[in-house]
């Protein structure tokens, strides 16, 4: 007797979930310029995000331009606090505090479980 079909699917579809979800990984980097109010900021907004929408999917690296200085030059970055997204692909870079977390969510080409306070 062969199994059920479905009890196959089934599997197989739980297994595509959980490798997704670990390739899934959101890596992002958010390059500051020594810690000041407005970087204080733009972490507490990322990490909000991170924890809410993303549902810890993100690995966040904080570089501090003013302790590593050829990081920033190695990334063209112009201005600060900038957040690179570096995977999934493609790669994406927003600059400012990240408060509004629906535009950092679209800026970063994300899928997110929803944003509080959303009508959508």
């Amino acid at each position: 007797m062969r199994d059920d079909p479905k009890d196959s699917i089934g599997e197989f579809e739980r297994a595509i979930e959980e490798q997704q979800t670990e390739e899934q990984k959101i890596m992002l980097r958010l390059y500051i310029g020594g810690m000041n109010a407005k970087a204080r900021r733009a972490i507490e907004n990322i990490e909000k995000t991170c924890a809410g929408q993303l549902k810890g999917r993100c690995i966040l690296e904080v570089i501090d331009i003013k302790e590593k200085p050829r990081l920033a030059k190695g990334e063209q970055i112009i201005a600060i606090p900038t957040l690179i997204k570096e995977a999934p692909a493609p790669l994406r870079t927003l600059i400012g505090d990240l408060a509004a977390a629906e535009r950092v969510l679209v800026g970063l080409d994300v899928k997110f479980t929803g944003i509080q306070g959303s009508t959508s």
